[in-house]
């Protein structure tokens, strides 16, 4: 079997276990998304839901954002983790986002990742999510499971993003990548593991995870 071809099984088989995938990180637009991206570095998307419904009525837009001293943005994302450099980063690309894009997210990678504390990853989400882009976002939960299945040699998530991309067709992206992560979740977790009892691993998995 051939890597598209093993592809398209485990698409089917995550296509019949999750025929609809919400958005894990509650947002109303792309700039709450953004921010909610931003703080989900490091943090699970649970808690970053917990803390987002305070930060967002004091400021869910860049002008009003701005208006708050980073401080009190860290007051409120504290629990988050690295509250500290997150409050700088979303305060100061809040004024890029007034300064140079007339306050609103741009819908390119290049803008997007000159913003402070965001990456390849978190720009991957917000093309995908906020703007419908074919993006394949790796997160921990893919990049384990795409060297588990044999679709990529796991050594970093470039690799892997690009690995990914050749073997799924790109319409597939934006509601694959999503699948992955609820995948992982549920059944395909870092650690307990058992491969056997794995709806995929079982039947694709590495013959190694067996060993």
């Amino acid at each position: 079997m051939t890597k598209r071809e093993k592809a398209a099984k485990i698409r089917e088989k995550l296509d019949e276990l999750y025929p609809e995938v919400p958005i894990p990180l509650n947002h109303k637009d792309a700039y709450t998304l953004l921010i909610a991206v931003l703080l989900s570095a490091q943090c699970t998307d649970e808690r970053v839901n917990k803390i987002t419904p305070a930060l967002f009525e004091k400021a869910a837009t860049p002008y009003e954002m701005v208006e708050l001293e980073v401080e009190e943005i860290q007051s409120i994302i504290r629990s988050c983790g690295l509250s500290k450099n997150k409050s700088k980063a979303i305060h100061r690309l809040s004024q890029i986002l007034i300064e140079q894009h007339e306050g609103k997210v741009p819908k390119n990678y290049a803008d997007l990742e000159s913003l402070p504390g965001v990456g390849h990853k978190t720009a991957s989400v917000v093309m995908s999510q906020a703007f419908g882009y074919p993006a394949f976002p790796v997160d921990t939960h893919i990049h384990r499971l795409a060297y588990r299945w044999g679709l990529s040699t796991g050594k970093n998530v470039v690799k892997t993003e690009e690995d990914l991309k050749r073997v799924f067709p790109a319409e597939t992206w934006n509601k694959l990548h999503l699948q992955i992560i609820y995948f992982g979740r549920e059944y395909c977790p870092a650690r307990g593991h058992d491969p056997i009892q794995c709806p995929i691993c079982s039947q694709y998995g590495r013959k190694s995870l067996f060993s």
